[in-house]
């Protein structure tokens, strides 16, 4: 079975500054590796085919770093942004996607099986599936709830919220091409609330395993640190 995937690359990762001045934020290291080819050491084990990365800020540097894919075994060709176009708008600038097709952030560090992921989004023949995964965050303050007449009625102190979010990692049918406009960004927020006024809404997939979004300064720390400990689990 052929299966493509689509990384996307182009963002100045302005929240690694000052790191990203001289590096692209996908070529950032864990350990040995930069962060971009753990990603495509991944899809090759998971045996996709081919991989497009969408790149724009320091593109070339990128470009010389993976070349054709054929380092990893796999084909790499890559679509150029002439401006910035968030998550999804680059998706406009590659002509021949197949009818289904992996999409993720070059950033992500995680243990997810990539090919089970776009296995369970055919078997549901789904336009859109999301992974994703739970957070606890733990408020720094007591929080008050009161009525009408301000009286309290409920507090919690420093409550734990839960909620999921999506890892950067999606399946998506060709359909959606039709739904994002060219030349303009167009992000993953935007195409999720058109999915949503169209009632065709994405599915999502839970993910119980590691997990790490690394275009922050403290979960890029987390991840040099934690890395050794989940090497086998990643490669």
């Amino acid at each position: 079975m052929y299966k493509r995937a689509v990384i996307l690359a182009g963002g100045k990762g302005t929240r690694l500054r000052p790191y990203t001045v001289v590096l692209p934020k996908p070529l950032m290291p864990i350990s040995e590796y930069p962060i971009l080819e753990i990603i495509v050491r991944q899809l090759a084990k998971a045996h996709f085919n081919e991989i497009t990365i969408a790149v724009n800020h320091q593109a070339d540097i990128i470009k010389a770093y993976f070349g054709n894919g054929s380092k990893w075994g796999i084909d790499i060709n890559y679509s150029l942004e002439k401006m910035p176009l968030s998550t999804m708008g680059p998706l406009r600038l590659i002509e021949d996607l197949p009818e289904n097709f992996l999409i993720m952030n070059g950033d992500v560090l995680t243990d997810i099986n990539f090919s089970e992921l776009f296995e369970y989004h055919l078997s549901k023949k789904n336009l859109f599936t999301i992974a994703t995964c739970k957070r606890r965050h733990k408020a720094d303050f007591g929080v008050l709830e009161i009525n009408k007449k301000n009286e309290l009625i409920s507090f919690k102190e420093k409550p734990i919220v839960e909620y999921l979010v999506s890892m950067g990692i999606y399946c998506a049918n060709r359909e959606i091409i039709k739904i994002i406009p060219k030349n303009v960004e167009y992000g993953f927020d935007d195409l999720m609330i058109k999915l949503i006024e169209l009632k065709k809404p994405a599915e999502v997939k839970h993910f119980n395993g590691y997990w790490l979004d690394i275009g922050r300064r403290d979960d890029y720390m987390k991840a040099i640190d934690e890395f050794e400990k989940i090497r086998n689990r990643v490669l």
